[in-house]
């Protein structure tokens, strides 16, 4: 019989009763602290996943867990008929940090790209435009109807019919963007840099030329900043490193801390579309969630970790390049969301830094994925890389 405080009985009951769509790692995690987790077998593990760039300020960070207890002890929902304390300041905070007009509160990243394809397509429609969203090819934008239409089509299989009124171009090349545009063109929608599909960063003036293209046209420009915002970068959001304002900005991961929330903010000009009724949520922007992100950001102020994580992000990068590792065709990323791609698919390598505790992800097949806390320390980067190099020699002798 299996012991019940195994990983190996943990992941076997959860094959028995949750729905077959993860293929979890082996491991049932039961707390963790700063960059690190524990298993139920009291085995650490490095985080340099960080929940997928969720975990900015690390686990458990005490100022956070206080503004969770705090605001759990007095109120955790009240409906959005009410205003609460904690999300009129998290409002005004995160219109002060952007420079972006309005804000409206969900619970995750493909709810915040919901919302943003509704005020674009009801400002283009207002405007005697269409309701055609454009986005790029290696794009994840979220798992509901909407957003794997401007997704990947590995997403879409056996989910046909796939909602219209979405088209795809490729990455980084105006002229596929400019092929595409018409008049029935609402909103072109791009992560600055694409998490899932690789950490594809997009090249500046692209981003530029997008910002030009769509104030000439009158459409909608959507940054889908829930992976490379909330400081990932080393700036608060990744429009501020390209140096673009985008009409509409999405958000959630790093924002609560662990928490789930997201946002969706946009300028006068789109936001002046929407009227009453036009779109709301249950639980989006509770006080409980509300209090925790703005513990969240206070962090980041207080520890300067934009700050730490541009300056780790870069020194990380010349590290990893350093090696002159030859399996290594290419390092890309800013500040603390990196992606090593090398010349072999990656899972085989997580498996083995994971059996030797650290904690990182294979994405697009061959790019290794480290989006740890912004808290991280170089001596635990390195950590996470001397494990990395033991790593390959493991499994280039097992080949």
């Amino acid at each position: 019989m299996t012991d019940q405080h195994s990983n190996a009985y943990y992941h076997t009951l959860d094959k028995s009763y949750y729905l077959p769509t993860l293929r979890r790692l082996p491991l049932a995690l039961e707390r963790g602290e700063g960059c690190y987790v524990w298993d139920v077998e009291g085995k650490k593990y490095l985080d340099t996943l960080a929940g997928i760039a969720v975990n900015n300020v690390g686990h458990c960070h005490p100022k956070v867990m206080q503004a969770i207890c705090e605001q759990a002890s007095k109120m955790t929902h009240i409906s959005n008929f009410f205003v609460s304390r904690p999300q009129v300041e998290l409002s005004e905070k995160l219109v002060r940090l952007s420079c972006i007009g309005r804000v409206f509160f969900t619970n995750s990243g493909a709810e915040s790209l919901e919302g943003a394809f509704k005020i674009a397509r009801k400002y283009a429609h207002k405007n005697g435009r269409g309701g055609t969203i454009i986005s790029f090819r290696n794009s994840f934008h979220g798992r509901t109807l909407a957003t794997i239409a401007t997704g990947q089509k590995k997403y879409q299989n056996g989910f046909e019919p796939i909602p219209a009124g979405f088209r795809q171009v490729e990455f980084n090349n105006m002229d596929a963007v400019l092929e595409e545009v018409g008049e029935d063109t609402a909103a072109i929608v791009i992560e600055p840099i694409q998490g899932e599909g690789g950490i594809n960063v997009a090249d500046r003036e692209f981003l530029h030329g997008l910002r030009a293209l769509c104030d000439e046209h009158n459409i909608v420009l959507i940054f889908d900043e829930v992976q490379c915002g909330v400081g990932r970068t080393g700036h608060w959001f990744a429009k501020d490193y390209f140096g673009v304002q985008p009409d509409i900005m999405t958000l959630a991961k790093g924002l609560g801390g662990g928490v789930p929330i997201g946002a969706i903010l946009s300028n006068e000009k789109v936001s002046q579309a929407m009227e009453h009724g036009d779109h709301g949520t249950t639980f989006g922007g509770n006080p409980l969630v509300c209090a925790t992100a703005l513990a969240t950001l206070s962090v980041i102020e207080e520890e300067g970790l934009l700050e730490k994580a541009n300056e780790n992000g870069k020194w990380l990068k010349e590290q990893i390049l350093g090696m002159n590792e030859p399996s290594i065709q290419e390092v890309r990323g800013v500040g603390l969301m990196v992606g090593i791609a090398f010349e072999f698919e990656t899972k085989p390598l997580v498996l083995d830094m994971l059996e030797h505790g650290v904690i990182a992800n294979a994405t697009a097949g061959n790019i290794l994925r480290l989006v740890p806390p912004l808290i991280i320390t170089r001596e635990e980067l390195s950590i996470a890389l001397n494990t990395m190099k033991e790593s390959l020699k493991n499994i280039k002798e097992n080949a």
